[in-house]
């Protein structure tokens, strides 16, 4: 008898919650599930399931082998994978990013390579938490920043623009900020980042902003600042189109930061797998081009952004 015995089928009907519909998705009787399953109890000296006429549910202990078992099958599938159909992207793919980048840029373009691959699903999670890629069983991330854990490898795939800016109605109260100094001086909005990037002399300078507003959404920073509130710093695409119609005025152009990289992130055990491999190759081909709209003096020229853009 192989230690593997019984793993399948214990996966099988703890996902699918039922001993039935367990045999069915491996193909088997449920006879053969069930048999399987008791002599596995029997050599992990274990239950595993709570079971009753109506329902089948894992034990506490059940659920812990559940989720390790879970993970060494996949493995175990995707290094067959690995092998066998070098090329084609299969199994599941576990995807994350923050939330404002996920759902206008990353989500669609996931979605697309999804409807080209049919053996592969995906499943994507948009967090601000900075998700634990390896403890978590994730593929990749897309993250901005700098990434220091060595266990993952990152390959740079975009990058976005920081520009600072304020209402014309709150520069027509509070003044304009001459410098970066000035800024602590003024309302500033903060969103999800706690510090603020600017370049001077050839140095990186930060600014922690102080104000009476924070929100970690982008979208509602933008409105606050529109509304007269203060001032904020965000990425290009949520600016530009307010920019275009004389909503927002930009500040402090001389001391822009550098653009930001946009990172693909994924654990180094899992950089020759086909689909990580040819989803990193995607986003490197396609988030580039969706994140970068076009350059500010062509953005503020009438027609240069559709109306209605979303933001």
């Amino acid at each position: 008898m192989s230690n593997w015995d019984g793993i399948d089928e214990f996966i099988s009907v703890a996902t699918a919650g039922s001993f039935t519909r367990g045999a069915r998705a491996l193909g088997v009787s449920t006879t053969h599930v069930s048999r399987s399953i008791m002599a596995l109890e029997q050599r992990v000296q274990a239950l595993l399931f709570h079971r009753t006429t109506r329902t089948v549910r894992l034990t506490d202990t059940g659920r812990v082998f559940f989720e390790r078992c879970e993970r060494i099958a996949k493995d175990r599938d995707e290094a067959i994978a690995l092998i066998g159909e070098r090329s084609e992207p299969q199994g599941e793919l576990r995807v994350t990013c923050s939330t404002a980048m996920g759902e206008r840029f990353v989500a669609p373009i996931i979605r697309r390579f999804a409807m080209q691959h049919p053996k592969l699903a995906v499943s994507i999670e948009l967090s601000n938490r900075v998700i634990d890629l390896v403890g978590e069983g994730f593929d990749v991330a897309v993250r901005t920043g700098t990434v220091n854990d060595p266990r993952l490898i990152a390959t740079r795939v975009a990058s976005r623009t920081l520009y600072t800016c304020a209402a014309p109605s709150y520069l027509a109260s509070a003044g304009r900020p001459a410098s970066v100094e000035a800024l602590a001086g003024h309302e500033c909005i903060a969103g999800s980042a706690s510090t603020w990037h600017f370049k001077v002399d050839g140095q990186e300078v930060i600014h922690r902003p102080k104000g009476r507003f924070r929100c970690n959404s982008g979208h509602a920073v933008m409105e606050a600042c529109i509304s007269g509130l203060g001032i904020c710093q965000l990425p290009d695409f949520y600016i530009l189109p307010y920019l275009k119609h004389g909503m927002v005025e930009l500040l402090l152009e001389d001391v822009q930061p550098d653009d930001e990289p946009i990172w693909a992130v994924y654990p180094q055990r899992r950089h020759l797998l086909p689909k990580v491999r040819q989803v990193v190759d995607c986003l490197l081909r396609e988030l580039g081009p969706a994140m970068n709209p076009p350059r500010r003096e062509e953005a503020i020229r009438p027609g240069a952004w559709a109306e209605g853009s979303g933001i």
